[in-house]
């Protein structure tokens, strides 16, 4: 069976992934990227690469762009998912992972050059899916359409926002 992932979508796994790993294990920007490429990023010769969690197909630039950005605007992001956010769900009670991919997803929206809002919000809430069963996917999808009306209002220009 052939397990490829899509290119653009293992990286933002791996992207995830590392923003989770540096924040828990509190190491270095740096450091986090150069494991990833290092040791997680690629399949090894006559696997798939998943095993022992490596992302086969991923691209590293862009994998080390959304990292990179992530954490170096994270000053600017965590106050827009703290306003997204329900009052109930304080970012600092959320799940780590599901924080890490909020900040990716966000990340990407706040990037001008980056793909269609929609698409970056499809693209996180498949991760969602993937690493939650319960509500999280739902307000991953919600969180980030509110900040894609936000953040790039133009690109929703004459729909109505439906809530």
């Amino acid at each position: 069976m052939n397990r490829r992932t899509r290119p653009r979508t293992a990286s933002r796994v791996a992207a995830v992934q590392a923003l989770f790993q540096g924040e828990q294990a509190q190491e270095s920007l740096e450091a986090v990227i150069e494991q990833f490429v290092r040791f997680r990023l690629g399949a090894l010769p006559g696997q798939d690469g998943f095993e022992d969690g490596r992302i086969p197909d991923a691209e590293v630039p862009l994998f080390s762009r959304i990292v990179r950005a992530a954490t170096k605007e994270q000053d600017v992001i965590d106050p827009l998912l703290i306003t997204a956010l329900p009052a109930e769900w304080p970012l600092a009670r959320l799940d780590p992972v599901l924080r890490a991919l909020l900040r990716a997803g966000a990340c990407e929206l706040r990037m001008k050059d980056g793909p269609p809002p929609r698409v970056v919000i499809n693209e996180y809430l498949d991760i969602a899916h993937g690493f939650f069963q319960g509500e999280e996917p739902r307000m991953v999808n919600g969180i980030l359409n509110a900040l894609a009306r936000q953040l790039r209002p133009e690109e929703f220009a004459g729909e109505r926002q439906q809530g």
